[in-house]
């Protein structure tokens, strides 16, 4: 129980990282794609480093490399739209979006798992979604940003199912590596289309100073430490739960937001009652989870 609790608190550390993750992504003046590209490239040599000085092995065979390529394909997908959302509309906007992850991965998991789809995982998530609604509801205008949010959200469902059954057969930082690289490398790919059809023909590849010191706290801390972190507790942790914690990730991102950039970050009443919807669905999973979990053992043994 001690260890369920502890995992629970790292989960939470790790989410309010990635809350910064939208403060830093408005810090660093390069476009989206730029970021990601970067921010992948620096997380993949962290990583190869730190395996390396570990003296780990890169292999996991052929069939597992190409699928975890594959799903870096599908984070530097996610990544761009994220930030994309955000450029384009508001933080708020693309981080209201991103909360119907865990509504994706309630539906996703059980297909992936051959599992039923438990009715109170969904009632959580559209209750969460509620919350968000509520807390950004004057910002709803910003259609583009919410639609590139929302795919980016189910993007990040579907890999993060995936995930889950890489953990059972590779080393968690291993993973992140190999999807870092695959990141790394789509994003890439996607450079031509990219400056045909969204630039002036201009990639901007010449970060600042300043932007150099984001990009490595963004690919070392809220990429190779912190995502690395979250794979690994998909060991002991469902999808459903992390995609459903993630959904504070907009009101940790809000308080940070405020305490570092101040006047500019307003809070309102609909702040408190999003915030308080959001904090109910996800403390009541592990509640609830745990119920049923219980309620299926006693079944068990008066078999």
């Amino acid at each position: 129980m001690r260890t369920e609790y502890k995992d629970y608190a790292l989960l939470h550390f790790i989410v309010v990282i990635w809350g910064f993750t939208a403060i830093l992504g408005r810090l660093i003046e390069i476009p989206s794609v730029e970021i990601v590209f970067f921010r992948t490239l620096v997380a993949a040599l962290g990583l190869y480093v730190l395996l390396w000085l570990r003296k780990r092995s890169f292999k996991l065979g052929v069939s597992d490399t190409l699928k975890i390529l594959g799903t870096g394909f599908l984070i530097a997908a996610h990544w761009i739209l994220f930030f994309a959302a955000a450029r384009v509309s508001t933080v708020s906007v693309c981080l209201a979006g991103m909360a119907t992850c865990s509504l994706w991965t309630s539906i996703l998991e059980p297909l992936a798992t051959k599992r039923k789809v438990r009715p109170f995982e969904i009632l959580l998530s559209l209750l969460a979604i509620a919350g968000i609604v509520v807390i950004f509801r004057v910002e709803f205008d910003h259609k583009l940003g919410l639609i590139m949010a929302i795919v980016s959200a189910a993007i990040a469902a579907v890999f993060t199912v995936i995930n889950a059954k890489f953990t059972m057969r590779h080393n968690p930082y291993m993973i992140t590596f190999y999807e870092m690289v695959g990141a790394c490398i789509g994003t890439a790919l996607f450079f031509p289309f990219y400056t045909t059809y969204f630039t002036d023909g201009v990639l901007m590849l010449n970060p600042t100073s300043m932007d150099w010191f984001y990009l490595a706290i963004l690919a070392l801390a809220c990429t190779v430490y912190a995502y690395s972190v979250s794979v690994e507790l998909m060991k002991r942790l469902s999808a459903f739960v992390v995609n459903l914690t993630v959904n504070l990730e907009p009101v940790y991102g809000i308080i940070l937001a405020l305490l570092i950039f101040g006047d500019e970050e307003e809070m309102s009443g609909g702040f408190y009652m999003g915030t308080a919807l959001i904090l109910v669905s996800v403390l009541l999973y592990p509640v609830i989870n745990r119920y049923f979990k219980r309620k299926a053992l006693e079944t068990d043994v008066l078999r």
